[in-house]
């Protein structure tokens, strides 16, 4: 499952700095000037998963392969974005391909880097970007809507639907709120997604804070997390700059790092596992001598489901899935001893997947 989080904010926030920590490269500029970002930079970062190396000790594995979430980093945008100013909303097109969007807001206080609205206050940041998203999202709308209506009047089922979804979107974006809080069927969420609106996919406001606040936060992350709550999305403090410096390091000057700072673990670790939870997501295992490896699924997905990640024939052909529960396969220490103490169950197409699930499919094909 190819999961991709674009990364956005004002510029001089913070973005490309985290965008660096989180793909531990240098590949975006972090430079203290706007628009330092000209390409949506994109990196590969693997999902943080201990229990991951502790089944492959149990079972010898010889690779590691994590899941992995793809962080797009998109140039700074600022006020009239959605009209064209600053690098124009060239940039927004590319956050339509996400599954979710990381607000960057600037909660620190540093003469030393200019802000371009001239002071600090992550909530106007945030309602900014917001803005323009929502302006983008109303104008993409607009555009379709007559076309549509025609269509429906006609009797055309599917741009019936379209229609309705349509008005139901443009409701709260009339109102100045974003299309995530309109309540969507599920029925309706194949063609809801196919109306891509920038401000339907799931938000997380990243709290961007100076290294003295990374455990707890600050007055403006307090704001911060307040407005996500207001808004239906959700918040993580963290520190760019404490998070690229430990990109750097090696595991063992990482937790001492991490130490002398009071932090139990890095900012980026909650950042990723927020975005998860975010996007209603979870984890299961297939382990064996050649590989231990994990897979990303949504929570609710079925034992057909999950197989069909690795690949759809594992899907189309499913018969039932050996599995085992995370702590007893640890507790037994392998397979061989949870099948004699009967841990390993034998699962059907109705089984519901649970996180940390150690599976092996059967199927036929």
């Amino acid at each position: 499952m190819a999961l991709k989080v674009a990364i956005v904010g004002l510029p001089n926030v913070g973005k490309s700095t985290l965008f660096n920590a989180l793909t531990k490269t240098a590949a975006a500029q972090a430079a203290n000037y706007p628009f330092c970002t000209i390409e949506p930079n994109t990196g590969d970062v693997a999902v943080p998963e201990p229990r991951l190396e502790a089944l492959a000790e149990i079972a010898g594995s010889r690779e590691i392969i994590p899941s992995r979430i793809t962080f797009v980093d998109i140039a700074g945008l600022v006020r009239g974005a959605s009209k064209g100013e600053g690098l124009g909303n060239q940039f927004l097109a590319n956050i339509r391909d996400c599954d979710a969007v990381a607000f960057v807001a600037r909660c620190f206080v540093d003469d030393d880097i200019t802000h371009v609205e001239g002071r600090v206050d992550p909530v106007s940041d945030l309602e900014i970007i917001e803005t323009e998203l929502m302006l983008a999202d109303l104008e993409s709308l607009e555009k379709r809507v007559v076309n549509v209506e025609k269509k429906a009047k006609g009797g055309d089922k599917e741009a019936q639907t379209t229609l309705r979804l349509i008005n139901a979107a443009l409701t709260p974006l009339r109102a100045g709120k974003p299309a995530r809080v309109v309540e969507v069927s599920k029925e309706d969420e194949k063609a809801w997604h196919m109306l891509q609106l920038l401000t339907s996919l799931p938000a997380l406001y990243v709290c961007n804070v100076d290294e003295n606040s990374a455990d707890k936060g600050n007055e403006y992350s307090d704001r911060v997390a307040k407005r996500a709550a207001e808004d239906n999305a959700k918040s993580v403090v963290i520190s760019a700059k404490i998070d690229s410096e430990l990109a750097v390091l090696d595991p063992a000057e990482q937790a001492e790092f991490l130490e002398s700072m009071g932090l139990e673990e890095p900012g980026l670790t909650r950042l990723i596992r927020e975005a998860y939870a975010l996007l209603g997501l979870q984890t299961y295992f297939t382990v064996g001598p050649k590989e231990a490896r994990a897979w990303t699924i949504h929570v609710g997905d079925t034992a057909p489901q999950a197989a069909g990640v690795i690949h759809t024939d594992f899907e189309k052909g499913f018969i039932r899935a050996e599995t085992i529960a995370y702590e007893d396969f640890v507790a037994l220490r392998g397979e061989a001893r949870a099948r004699e103490a009967g841990k390993l169950r034998a699962e059907g197409k109705a089984y519901v997947v649970k996180d940390g699930d150690v599976m092996n499919f059967l199927f036929s094909g």
